[in-house]
């Protein structure tokens, strides 16, 4: 049986996603694409055919438990978490959460701004709402960075830094209001990272939590327009940080994934570091339990090598680390304000790999470039034929709106279209799993259901994936397996343990389901809130009722 790359790479914080158009939404959304002419006989065209949008019901109030909101989210593991948050609030306040768009009152859309094709399919989908007659609230980095695009015109938008008032900006737009906030978060008048970490989530997967540790970064890449959505690097303090950790742990979670635009910047700007915050969140790991590291970025990481490498070798957190290099070209580096070169990153990579033997290195290369020339690029297939990384995120180069990049010279888009093909070609002739053999033992942790809903996935020490049978009550254990086999993306794996040697790693009810990722202990929690809500409505409301009558009979109208 092989498995495919689209089973594998959701799990990782990059820039590829299963959100992501596929290649044919991807081509639909090209409004320029020049054909070559053909001798045909030209038929009249017929007029394009307008489909009418459909009426949004207004509400003159909103009484909980009656509307029910569909949620879809582009991006990385920021905007994951992002869309969380604000399924908690919601979820508190009252709201129904669906997965069918079609019975939904509203939609709320968390966008990315990294690609072109992200963008356009927010677009499309904004737009699929209008004709189905939908709410539509918008939030992520595309209305943060550019609020004034025509697509958005008169529609209601959350902040990234104003997640946590989605409840009101949802309720006012179902009324048919308009709301927009995207002012910067600030206490006491000073900037801070975004909303108060503790706040309530419905988890995607109920066994993991995605926590942001700062919001923003230092550099200036000049192809890239998340800094205009995110800003400037903001850090949440250690504490509450390690309180965050400490509360999930206790809610059932087995694993924590940290995030941000680059983790590796954390700190800087508080007088803390990465470091320093990661020896604290170890102390909080239960056994069993693990911690994986977001994107760092090479200029950061650098100066705190010896220490996370010690980090990194910690049994309680992955040896993983994502590393985007990008280009394997000094002079291309340099136009895209990297910071670092290509030397930098190979002394990294090679004290990494010496220090904690085994570690996983994941890192993301740009085609195509401006001003990228043939020898630029054969330096970057020489930088990832060196090092063989198991994970490498191929991206063609987009040019976003306001950013440098879009002015520079262009490469032509076929040769980026060949040079992303020699690269994907480069990537596909190594297998990174033959090195274990068939019969060796592995310890995993397993906290999710593949793609195709046919396995569990586990994941060893060095975040690799491991494909086991689907046994009950596996979800939220660390077991023993045995490697029975391998392709490009993974290996398979049976357990090899007795059920009662099973390390159980979350509490049963963060398991509960056994892989429903849509429910979570958050919306067994807030029923009884939903219920005592329900009640002091119809309390309040009989109440007013009776006022009113009495009114009446005293007036005698």
């Amino acid at each position: 049986m092989d498995i495919s790359c689209e089973d594998i790479v959701g799990d990782i914080e990059d820039l590829i996603s299963f959100d992501d158009p596929t290649p044919a939404e991807r081509y639909l959304n090209k409004k320029d694409v020049t054909v070559r002419a053909k001798r045909a006989k030209v038929r009249p065209s017929r007029p394009k055919e307008v489909v009418p949008c459909v009426e949004k019901p207004l509400l003159d109030s909103v009484i909980p438990e009656t509307q029910q909101i569909y949620m879809k989210t582009w991006g990385c593991a920021h905007n994951t978490s992002d869309t969380e948050y604000m399924a908690g609030q919601l979820a508190q306040y009252g709201y129904n959460l669906t997965n069918d768009k079609d019975s939904a009152d509203l939609w709320v859309l968390n966008s990315c701004t990294v690609k072109n094709p992200s963008e356009d399919t927010f677009r499309n989908e904004i737009e699929a709402a209008h004709q189905a007659g939908k709410h539509v609230v918008v939030a992520g980095c595309v209305p943060q960075a550019a609020p004034r695009s025509d697509y958005l015109k008169g529609l209601s938008v959350v902040g990234v830094q104003q997640i946590d008032r989605v409840a009101e900006v949802v309720e006012e737009t179902l009324k048919g209001h308009s709301v927009r906030l995207l002012q910067a978060k600030k206490v006491d008048g000073r900037k801070v990272a975004g909303p108060k970490l503790a706040l309530p989530k419905v988890r995607k997967n109920p066994l993991i939590e995605v926590i942001p540790i700062n919001s923003g970064c230092l550099n200036a890449c000049t192809y890239c327009k998340t800094k205009f959505a995110r800003a400037d690097l903001v850090s949440y303090p250690v504490e509450e940080i390690v309180d965050r950790a400490r509360q999930v742990f206790q809610e059932g979670v087995c694993e924590i994934w940290l995030t941000s635009e680059d983790t590796g910047t954390y700190g800087r700007d508080i007088g803390s570091s990465l470091p320093e915050l990661l020896w604290k969140l170890v102390e909080e790991i239960p056994e069993g339990c693990m911690m994986r590291l977001g994107m760092t970025n090479p200029p950061y990481i650098l100066e705190h090598l010896d220490e996370m490498a010690k980090i990194l070798s910690h049994p309680r957190v992955y040896s993983f680390l994502h590393i985007p290099v990008q280009s394997g070209s000094d002079t291309i580096l340099g136009d895209m304000k990297r910071e670092y070169c290509v030397k930098d990153f190979e002394r990294m990579v090679d004290f990494l790999r010496a220090q904690v033997p085994g570690i996983t290195i994941a890192t993301d290369i740009i085609c195509g470039f401006p001003g990228e020339t043939e020898a630029d690029f054969e330096d970057t297939l020489a930088l990832c034929g060196k090092y063989q990384f198991p994970s490498l995120f191929i991206n063609q180069f987009f040019p976003r709106p306001g950013t440098p990049a879009a002015k520079m010279t262009k490469v032509p888009a076929n040769e980026v279209k060949t040079r992303t093909k020699r690269l994907t070609d480069l990537f596909h002739s190594y297998e990174p799993y033959k090195k274990y053999e068939l019969g060796s033992k592995q310890t995993v942790l397993v906290t999710e259901i593949s793609h195709d809903r046919k396995h569990y996935v586990g994941h060893n020490k060095f975040y690799e994936q491991i494909l086991l049978p689907m046994h009950n009550n596996l979800l939220g254990k660390q077991v023993k397996v045995e490697i029975t086999g391998c392709t490009k993306f993974s290996m398979f794996g049976k357990v090899i343990q007795d059920e009662r040697e099973w390390v159980n790693c979350s509490k049963p009810n963060a398991a509960a389901g056994d892989g429903n990722t849509n429910t979570t202990k958050l919306e067994a929690d807030s029923g009884e809130s939903k219920y005592r809500t329900m009640v002091a409505y119809l309390f309040i409301s009989c109440s007013l009722a009776i006022v009113c009558k009495y009114i009446f009979m005293f007036f005698d109208f």
